[in-house]
């Protein structure tokens, strides 16, 4: 069952990737077209540019919790790496549990103000040309958390297999 669970986790994190991939494909092009047009054709808009950092924010955000399943986040890795298996794993459960869910939590549900004041006063961008609805952006900060909550639970179901098969 925790098996089972993991994987069904393990492929939805594994599609944000695959979504995450398209997003920073459509930004390479976005600021691959705003620089030939700054620089060709001295014509650049503001929108485009926003569009670029709203596409990184949203990889870097939802990335977190892709990179989690893939171990590919940060940590002491000239310590880590020596240590055994189950060892790794009982730190990977009490930092989940510790460090990485508290933070999550903390974030996302703090951050539902912050997203429910740009969407009351329909905050837009400041620059001439910018983007509206700037709440859509800032509304990506609790669901990318909900995310990485999600991602954190298979994490832990992945640690705790690797515990009772004994490796």
């Amino acid at each position: 069952m925790l098996e089972k669970t993991e994987k069904t986790i393990g492929r939805i994190v594994n599609g944000m990737g695959t979504v995450l991939a398209v997003a920073l494909l459509l930004m390479v092009l976005n600021v691959a077209y705003d620089v030939m047009m700054r620089y060709l054709f001295r014509a650049s808009s503001v929108g485009m540019q926003e569009m670029e950092w709203h596409l990184f924010s949203v990889i870097i955000l939802f990335g977190v919790g892709v990179a989690l399943q893939h171990e590919a986040h940060v940590r002491v890795d000239f310590l880590y790496d020596r240590m055994l298996p189950k060892t790794k794993a009982y730190i990977n459960i009490i930092g989940t549990f510790f460090f990485l869910l508290p933070l999550a939590l903390l974030i996302f549900f703090g951050s539902f103000g912050f997203v429910h004041d740009a969407y009351v006063m329909n905050e837009i961008s400041e620059d001439p040309g910018g983007l509206p609805y700037r709440f859509l952006i800032k509304g990506m900060i609790p669901l990318s958390f909900a995310f990485l909550i999600f991602a954190a639970f298979g994490y832990l179901l992945q640690n705790i297999n690797n515990l009772r098969k004994g490796s």
